[in-house]
């Protein structure tokens, strides 16, 4: 479970760890919420090159659960993906990739849609697309969110270093 994208990507979106459909691709986002957040990344008008996705746990965790000790495991392997492909923007998808990309930020109900601009690369929370397809309320934040993802990428604040 490695990577999809482009090469310089402007934008990576950073989910949390492999679900059953990853597991059985070797790709990070294919299943059920890799088609909506592939859904979402056309919405955004991102081409092929300019995004790239990958998860912070490079492997499916037991019983599906998120570990942090196994986050702190593979904390250095994301470090190292996000150094060499150098995006101007990460996107957290959930609450334990917001809270690995940046662990001062407040929970992600009242993170998500707001950028976090304190780090060394902009930090732009979203609910996790998984949480979008289980109920409607969550869709339609995850729709609004959106709309300020793709208003703040228009605007210039995540251009290219």
């Amino acid at each position: 479970m490695v990577y999809r994208g482009g090469l310089s990507p402007r934008v990576v979106f950073v989910g949390e760890a492999p679900g059953a459909a990853e597991d059985r691709t070797g790709l990070p986002f294919v299943g059920r919420s890799g088609r909506k957040l592939d859904a979402a990344i056309e919405r955004l008008g991102l081409a092929s090159d300019e995004f790239g996705v990958l998860n912070l746990l490079k492997c499916r965790p037991p019983e599906n659960r998120f570990d942090p000790r196994a986050a702190a495991t593979c904390r250095p392997f994301l470090d190292r993906q996000l150094a060499f492909l150098r995006p101007s923007l990460l996107v957290s998808l959930g609450a334990h990739a917001l809270r690995a990309l940046d662990p001062r930020a407040p929970p992600i109900l009242r993170a998500a849609g707001v950028p976090r601009t304190g780090g060394p690369v902009p930090v732009f929370p979203l609910l996790h697309p998984a949480a979008a397809l289980r109920s409607r309320r969550w869709a339609e934040r995850w729709d609004r969110d959106l709309v300020e993802l793709g208003a703040w990428l228009a605007g210039g604040v995540a251009q290219p270093v």
